[in-house]
C-alpha cells in the first residue's frame, strides 16, 4: 500500500511505524471472512481492510469525523484478522496508533465521554471495583436486567499454599479478578505447590493497564506498567522469580507487550523488555511442567468416567498472545474430552469494556458463541479469560469457568 503522511505524524516513531505496517497490506480482503464485525454488519469500513483505509486516511491528512471514530469504535481488536493476514500486518497497534489521533481530532462528548472516563477510573481500582461488587451481589435482586447479569456470585476462593518451595512465580493479580473470580489464582496457586513451584503476589501491582491504554488514555496505561514493573523488579533483579504468571489471557497481552510499549522509555525499556520475556500466561507454565503434571493427572482422573467439556479459546489468547492448543492438550491429559465448536476462532463479545460500550454487537456475539460451545453437549464450558467468563456468563445455560479450576480439581484428586 502506498503512503504519504501527512507532517502531523510523518516523522514522529509513531507515524514511521503506522507507514511500515501499512505498506504490508496488499488489499487481499482475507481478513475480512474471519472479522466478527464484518460477519455481524456487512460493511466494508467494519471490517480490518475498511478499517485501515480509514485510518490511512487520517494519516495522511484527511480529517477524522464522528463517523470515522464509529467504525474504530465497532472494532473489537480481535486480532483474528492478524491471525489470517498472509502479509503479516500488524493491525492491531496500527489500530492504537489510528485510535489515538481520532481521538485527538473528534473529542468525545456528553454521555460516552463520562461513560468512558468512569470505566476508565472506576475498573482498574480493585479495591474500589471488589467493593461496588459486594453491594452489587447484595442487591442483585433489586437491580436492572443488564446490571445483575454483570454481578457474578460469590464463590470461595479455597486454599492458597503458602510459599515453601525454591523454584518461585509472581501472578498477577488484576484489577477485577480478585473480586470477580479469586479462585482462579488461588487454583493456579495449588496446582502450581504440587509441582514445586510457589505463586506469590507482590504488593504494589495492580491492573496490567489494558484498560485505561484501550480507552484512550494510553500515558495512563503506561503508568500502570511502570507501576507493576516497580513492585516486581526488586525480586526478578535478585533472581528470585522465574516467570510473571498470567491467568487472564487478555492481561497476558498485555503484559508481554511492556517491552513495546515502554521502548521509548529510558528509565523503563530495559526493565520493560525482561519483564515482557519473563510474563507467561499459566498455560505456557503448564505446559513447560508436562512430565511431573501428567503424572499427577492421572493419579486423579484413575476410575473415573471422562468428562465432555466445551473450550472456549479467548481471542488474546489465540490471536494476541498466538497460543493455540495448549489448553487443549493440558485438558486432554486430565482425561477430559473435548467438543467440537465451530467458528471457534471468532470472539465471543467481550473484549475488555466492549461488551459494555457497544452491548448490541456484543450480546449478538455471545449469543451466536454460546450456540457454537453448548452445541456439542458438554457438562460445562471452560474458557482463559475473566472478562470472556463474566460475560459469556450472562447468557448461558451450562457454567463456565476457568480451566485452569478443571486441573485444579484433577490434582487435587490425586493427592
Amino acid at each position: 500500500m502506498q503512503t504519504n503522511l501527512a507532517d502531523f505524524i510523518r516523522d514522529t516513531p509513531e507515524g514511521r511505524e503506522a507507514e511500515d505496517i501499512l505498506r504490508k497490506c496488499v488489499h487481499c480482503g482475507f481478513c475480512t471472512a474471519t472479522c466478527p464485525t464484518y460477519q455481524l454488519l456487512g460493511d466494508e469500513l467494519d471490517g480490518p481492510r475498511g478499517r485501515i483505509y480509514l485510518i490511512k486516511q487520517v494519516l495522511e491528512g484527511q480529517p477524522a469525523t464522528e463517523k470515522t471514530r464509529l467504525h474504530l469504535d465497532r472494532c473489537l481488536t480481535c486480532r483474528a484478522c492478524e491471525t489470517t493476514c498472509p502479509s503479516g500486518v500488524e493491525y492491531g497497534r496500527l489500530a492504537d496508533i489510528g485510535r489515538h489521533v481520532v481521538e485527538q481530532q473528534v473529542p468525545r462528548t456528553g454521555g460516552d465521554r463520562l461513560m468512558r472516563n468512569a470505566l476508565r477510573e472506576f475498573i482498574p481500582r480493585s479495591g474500589l471495583f471488589g467493593a461496588s461488587l459486594g453491594v452489587g451481589r447484595l442487591f442483585k435482586p433489586m437491580l436492572p436486567k443488564i446490571l445483575a447479569e454483570k454481578v457474578p456470585r460469590a464463590d470461595p476462593a479455597g486454599v492458597w499454599p503458602a510459599p515453601r518451595h525454591a523454584r518461585r512465580m509472581i501472578v498477577l493479580a488484576g484489577c477485577v479478578q480478585p473480586s470477580m473470580r479469586p479462585a482462579i489464582n488461588a487454583a493456579t496457586a495449588r496446582v502450581l505447590d504440587r509441582l514445586g513451584i510457589s505463586l506469590v503476589e507482590q504488593a504494589g501491582a495492580g491492573c496490567c493497564g489494558a484498560v485505561k491504554f484501550h480507552l484512550h488514555d494510553q500515558g495512563a496505561g503506561r503508568d500502570d506498567a511502570r507501576r507493576n514493573i516497580d513492585a516486581w523488579w526488586p525480586a526478578i533483579a535478585a533472581g528470585k522469580v522465574e516467570a510473571i504468571v498470567v491467568t487472564a489471557s487478555g492481561c497476558g497481552v498485555q503484559v508481554k507487550d511492556y517491552g513495546y510499549l515502554l521502548k521509548n522509555d529510558p528509565a523503563y525499556a530495559v526493565k520493560a523488555a525482561r519483564v515482557a520475556e519473563l510474563a507467561r500466561d499459566v498455560a505456557e507454565v503448564l505446559f513447560a511442567e508436562m512430565v511431573p503434571l501428567k503424572a499427577l493427572l492421572a493419579k486423579g482422573r484413575a476410575g473415573r468416567t471422562p468428562r465432555r467439556i466445551a473450550f472456549h479459546a479467548p481471542c488474546s489468547l489465540q490471536h494476541g498472545q498466538k497460543i493455540r492448543g495448549v489448553v487443549e492438550n493440558l485438558l486432554v491429559a486430565a482425561g477430559l474430552e473435548l467438543t467440537a465448536v465451530r467458528d471457534a476462532h471468532l470472539c465471543c463479545g467481550s473484549a475488555g469494556t466492549y461488551s459494555l460500550l457497544q452491548p448490541d454487537l456484543a450480546g449478538r456475539l455471545r449469543d451466536d458463541k454460546l450456540a457454537a460451545l453448548e452445541a456439542g453437549g458438554g457438562e460445562c464450558i471452560v474458557s482463559a479469560n475473566v472478562g470472556c467468563i463474566e460475560h459469556l456468563s450472562s447468557g448461558a445455560v451450562l457454567p463456565i469457568r476457568h480451566w485452569i479450576e478443571i486441573i485444579d480439581e484433577n490434582v487435587t484428586e490425586s493427592a
